[in-house]
């Protein structure tokens, strides 16, 4: 079995295993201003089961360890790579075809939670990384 996925416009396609990890809701500033949202779900998969089946996205160094793709026609963020975890890539829940598959597990950057954004869903919250706590 596979998850699959992709932009708003269908020209960039890609699938991945269902072996995920590390599903989170990210309040940083940076994820945020990408996506033009107030909190942005992700899944982190090993970078070598992630492939792009369709189309080729666009990339952006949002800081100088991170590199984001992103379907360069539509805007759709679709993934988050960290120069410090070569072996992993995150990816945008939502750009899933089917995003209930995938609950988040936890909140991550909630230093940054704006004030208006009162969502509590129990899950374990970090002010910063789950390292950092």
């Amino acid at each position: 079995m596979s998850l699959v996925g992709g932009c708003c416009c269908a020209a960039v396609r890609y699938e991945t295993s269902e072996r995920v990890f590390h599903q989170t809701i990210c309040h940083c500033p940076t994820c945020r201003r990408a996506c033009g949202a107030p909190r942005v779900a992700w899944f982190s998969v090993a970078r070598g089961e992630y492939r792009v089946t369709a189309g080729t996205p666009a990339q952006y160094r949002s800081s100088p360890d991170v590199t984001r793709t992103f379907c360069g026609a539509c805007g759709t963020q679709l993934t988050y790579a960290h120069s410090g975890s070569p072996d992993q890539i995150d990816v945008t829940t939502c750009s899933l075809d089917n995003p209930e598959l995938l609950v988040p597990g936890d909140h991550t950057f909630t230093f940054y939670r704006l004030a208006w954004d009162h969502g509590d869903d129990g899950t374990p919250q970090y002010a910063h990384t789950r390292a950092e706590g």
